[in-house]
């Protein structure tokens, strides 16, 4: 009899584990919206509730495969607040990874633009994507990868069950990832057109799954065939666009209507409304996770009246930590290479990842993966990791689009101030063992005006290095960039400078951010001004020419963020140069001196550079600047000719485009303070106040002769900018207001679109 009722009671048991509720959670798209999902899973979990399966589109296939994958809430709370997720949302390179040693020379470009030739005839290549992909795809190789060791690859092994949606560009049809890498599926699915690049799945382009499938209730039916379902909706219905928002009206036209009901019989919506959160608004993350608590917790009742079975935290984080444990680190030891066809090629890149070591690590690998996305020669490159259990080691698998050999760069700087210039440049490129870059660019403006032709060539080893060679015609026209809007001297200083040069370097990395390069210089430079601030039309300007040979050695760091108006990272270098030449002075009519004459001047200069930015709190940074000069160069053979020749102090854009011999010394300290107030997304206000104090100063005689002050550190120049700065991400607009301790004019204000940079002088 005791038999008979235990085998009742078994049965009893065995029945409602067979019949017990199934859940499914569906998760849909939204963009930032739906990190309200994390507060939804939050909610759930904290009253006992069950997830059995999760599908997701877009945000939702990110929230959904990191819980499926054993991420609790959490976890990704913090992943979404790290500094890391900033960096793969918005593809910027994060400082620690941004590799100075493969950065060109700076120049004033806004857009560059690859060509590629088809059917004999050259192609321009549009940028396919606003935001960078390499972060992200990396991000999800190093988040994901493990998941995928253990689970096989099979979406119905992970902790939860999961789907995700993905569209098919060429089919056009929806496309349901269930299997296959994990990563790439939640990437696929989240890949709005325009601001990420699409990505390659078994041979086919995908895109968001929103663009036919924004919330997949109906593959959770299919699919998995819950008892119940929870839905969970943040996007609205489509409205219409503003006239100047382009990336609204193409997501009205590309996402297809979907159906957001769910039946009273089959489970029940939840819906969370926002108004001012949009696509990327990823910053307000407490605000969305605390919406989607409150949406959930509004429901509760509801959800535990439709829901009988119950599941406790603790059975919930018993069987994450079970799952975890499975995963195996992320240690690496074969590398493949995808996409390029020259066996050359991939021996470049493996070298420039793996070098002689037989395993790697994460660390190790991220490190070198960033160096080469910096890498001119690589257009995009995407990590897959594949576990090998034969070795216990991951394989890498890297997808890679070499750059086309062609690339047009086109920028400027337009301005309120006659120091507009417009950019254009051509770069020819090709890697096989090493890479080859050959580089063209011309200057066009009223104040200034360049060409620049030359190459460089890496060379992938251990210790990798570079040589490179260039040759450049400068010219500056200070007469034209004297008017002001608002002041106007009554007669501007007349100085124009023509320079051609060729320079020959070599360099190699000491660190990420470090390098030290040697360099060897020719220079020919003529000088063309007036002694007097006052003079006629018929006046004969004074000619100084220099004809010099330029030796450097010099330690340079740099992780800035930005090339002109930076708010993060480190600029730090210490150059020793040695130039021996030869002058010769033509005098003008504006002259005191009578008849030519020559000097030959040997001399080093010594300078250091020392830029920090430190961020206090989100809103707030400040910066320090800090340079020196010292060198022994003796006068020229008159004031402004010697003045011409000092080096100078030009901390600001602005301060770039005068000549001001307040600023000018062979000698000199100079530094100060930036303070930087974030006001929002990209716009910022700063003010920058500098000091410069020649150690001594540069004097005029009454014969026109240059002299040294006797006394030393006598004088104090200021010099103080105040600019209101929206850094667009391609090129910067900024409204600036600049402040000279000078005689005559002393402020200036300007409204500037680009960038004020110089192709390299000789020395």
């Amino acid at each position: 009899m005791k038999k008979h009722y235990c085998f009742v009671i078994l049965f009893m048991i065995c029945s409602t584990f067979s019949y017990a509720q199934k859940v499914g959670l569906v998760l849909s798209g939204g963009g930032a919206k739906g990190l309200a999902h994390i507060g939804v899973i939050r909610v759930l979990e904290e009253n006992n509730i069950p997830i059995d399966y999760v599908t997701g589109t877009s945000i939702g296939a990110i929230v959904g495969a990191l819980y499926a994958s054993g991420y609790s809430p959490d976890e990704m709370e913090a992943l979404f607040k790290s500094d890391a997720f900033y960096f793969w949302s918005t593809g910027k390179i994060q400082e620690e990874y941004r590799y100075f040693f493969k950065k060109q020379e700076l120049d004033p470009g806004w857009i560059e633009l690859n060509m590629k030739k088809k059917d004999d005839k050259l192609k321009l290549l549009l940028p396919t994507n606003l935001i960078p992909q390499e972060q992200m795809d990396f991000a999800f190789m190093e988040l994901l990868a493990a998941t995928n060791a253990i689970c096989g690859y099979n979406f119905d092994q992970l902790m939860v069950p999961f789907r995700c949606v993905a569209a098919d560009v060429y089919n056009n049809e929806p496309v349901i990832l269930k299997s296959g890498d994990l990563g790439a599926a939640i990437r696929a699915s989240m890949t709005v057109p325009l601001y990420f690049k699409a990505i390659e799945i078994d041979g086919k382009l995908m895109f968001d799954g929103g663009i036919f499938n924004n919330f997949p209730k109906d593959v959770m039916k299919d699919e998995f065939k819950p008892d119940i379902i929870i839905g969970h909706k943040v996007v609205d219905g489509s409205r219409s666009p503003e006239t100047d928002d382009v990336m609204e009206q193409i997501t009205n036209m590309v996402m297809r209507p979907t159906d957001y009901t769910i039946d009273a019989g089959e489970g029940i919506l939840l819906e969370t409304k926002f108004e001012n959160v949009g696509l990327l608004d990823f910053d307000k993350i407490d605000f969305t996770k605390n919406a989607g608590e409150e949406t959930a917790e509004g429901r509760i009742d509801s959800i535990k009246s439709i829901i009988s079975r119950r599941v406790t935290p603790e059975e919930v984080n018993r069987e994450r930590r079970a799952f975890n444990n499975r995963k195996p680190k992320l240690i690496f030891q074969n590398i493949q290479v995808e996409g390029v066809t020259d066996p050359t090629q991939r021996r470049y890149i493996i070298q420039s990842i793996k070098h002689k070591v037989n395993t790697f690590t994460l660390d190790e690998f991220k490190k070198e993966y960033f160096k080469l996305v910096a890498d001119e020669q690589i257009k995009s490159m995407r990590p897959i990791a594949y576990y090998n259990t034969e070795t216990g080691y991951f394989d890498v698998h890297l997808k890679v689009e070499p750059q086309s050999k062609l690339k047009v760069n086109v920028g400027g700087n337009v301005s309120t101030k006659p120091i507009n210039m417009g950019f254009f440049g051509v770069d020819y490129r090709v890697f096989r063992d090493r890479a080859y870059s050959l580089s063209s660019n011309i200057y066009f403006g009223r104040f200034y005006s360049s060409f620049k032709f030359g190459g460089r060539i890496d060379f992938p080893f251990q210790l990798p290095f570079y040589v490179a060679g260039y040759s450049t015609l400068n010219r500056w026209d200070y007469y034209s960039s004297s008017s002001e809007l608002f002041f106007e001297d009554v007669r501007p200083p007349f100085i124009i400078r023509n320079e051609f040069n060729f320079r020959f370097e070599a360099g190699f990395p000491l660190a990420v951010h470090k390098k030290l390069s040697t360099g060897l210089s020719y220079s020919n430079s003529r000088d063309e001004y007036y002694q007097l601030k006052v003079f006629n039309k018929n006046d004969v300007p004074d000619y100084t020419d220099f004809n010099a040979l330029a030796m450097y050695l010099s330690f340079e760091s740099n992780s800035l963020n930005n090339k002109q108006f930076a708010t993060e990272g480190t600029h730090k270098s210490l150059t020793l140069k040695y130039i021996s030449g030869k002058e010769e002075n033509v005098p003008g009519s504006t002259s005191n001196l009578v008849g030519n004459n020559s000097a030959n001047h040997s001399y080093y200069v010594l300078k250091g550079y020392y830029n920090k930015y430190y961020n206090i709190g989100k809103a707030f940074t400040l910066g320090i600047l800090v340079e020196g000069v010292y060198s022994d160069k003796k006068p020229f053979s008159n004031y402004t000719a010697t003045v011409l020749s000092a080096p100078v102090f030009t901390p600001t854009p602005h301060s770039k485009s005068l000549f001001i011999e307040e600023f000018r010394a062979n000698k000199y300290v100079a530094g100060g303070l930036k303070a930087i107030v974030h006001l929002k997304n990209q716009l910022q206000f700063r003010v920058d106040g500098y000091g410069f104090v020649p150690v001594r100063t540069i004097l005029r005689d009454g014969n026109q002769n240059a002299v040294y002050n006797g006394e030393t550190f006598t004088d104090l120049n200021l010099q103080v900018m105040a600019a209101l700065v929206y850094q667009t991400g391609s090129v910067p607009v900024s409204l600036m207001v600049n402040y000279y301790d000078k005689s005559e004019t002393k402020f200036y204000v300007s409204l500037n679109i680009g960038y004020v940079l110089f192709n390299k002088r000789g020395f």
